[in-house]
């Protein structure tokens, strides 16, 4: 009798499993396509805003060397930016390779974190890596050189968060190319999808100062260049998109739906305040590739 009874408790407890599990099933692959497809719509829009400022570059800094026109760099000026020193050739062509190496970093980044690009075109993907990590070295030295050396004021705020980041550029690197080395392939791309972030620091820092603006102009906060916001996100631009980084790889790897869709609502409005910016920066670096008058 004892054992009918504790056979029956068992069916019921199985079932009752079952059911449990029937029913969690569809919420987690809701949970991993919330997940995947915010991925998704996150890449497509740091792909468009990406290969536009790489025409950016192109266009305004590229064809100024091209022409000997750097003194055209100025017209940051009215941003309390000079880049062309007169006279002061080693400088200028660092930041000349500096803003240069950004543009070949945003066009080729993108294109090694597309899966059917690695796949079905190992070759390329091999040789452009080599390309983007050649890059983003000399991008860390470059600035490095810019701050340091060539600033008579390195100890600014602005100078710290661009060393911060160097570093990070220069460890990721390593990182990425030690785990490329070693076969581990998933750790490999892990990293380098960290080191796409961290090189990609300065548009970002660009885009979020345009969210800002413009969605602080929507909601009638009166967003001014001295508020708190500025001197955080010269570090936020880096440490954020990071922290979110990190937050997808533990999202992905754990079976809680509950964090799979607090990760992807997150990146889904972080994507969002992202277009924000770029809607307000397009504008803007149309408005320095005109040559017309920059005012605020």
């Amino acid at each position: 009798m004892n054992t009918m009874q504790s056979e029956g408790a068992n069916a019921q407890y199985n079932k009752n499993t079952l059911n449990a599990q029937f029913k969690k099933a569809p919420s987690n692959d809701l949970a991993n396509k919330s997940l995947k497809y915010t991925t998704v719509f996150w890449f497509v829009t740091t792909l468009v805003g990406q290969w536009f400022f790489f025409y950016y570059i192109m266009s305004f800094y590229g064809f100024s060397v091209i022409n000997d026109n750097m003194q055209i760099w100025n017209r940051w000026e009215p941003m309390g930016s000079t880049p062309f020193h007169a006279g002061d050739f080693s400088g200028n062509l660092a930041f000349a390779a500096h803003a240069i190496g950004a543009g070949i970093v945003a066009f080729g980044g993108a294109l090694q974190l597309i899966p059917k690009v690695r796949n079905m075109y190992p070759r390329f993907h091999k040789i452009n890596g080599y390309v983007f990590l050649t890059t983003v070295l000399c991008l860390a030295l470059s600035g490095f050189y810019l701050v340091w050396i060539r600033d008579s004021k390195p100890l600014t705020l602005s100078g710290v968060g661009t060393t911060i980041n160097g570093f990070l550029i220069l460890a990721f690197a390593y990182f990425t190319v030690r785990c490329a080395i070693n076969k581990k392939i998933a750790n490999h791309r892990e990293w380098a999808l960290r080191l796409f972030l961290v090189s990609n620091a300065q548009w970002i820092l660009r885009v979020g100062v345009f969210s800002y603006m413009v969605s602080g102009s929507i909601l009638g906060l009166n967003p001014a260049f001295g508020d708190m916001f500025f001197p955080l996100w010269t570090f936020g631009c880096f440490v954020m998109p990071l922290a979110m980084l990190q937050l997808y790889f533990y999202a992905k790897r754990k079976t809680s739906s509950q964090l799979k869709f607090v990760a992807s609502g997150l990146l889904c409005v972080l994507t969002l305040f992202m277009i924000v910016g770029m809607v307000g920066f397009t504008p803007f670096l149309l408005l320095v590739m005109s040559g017309d008058p920059i005012s605020f």
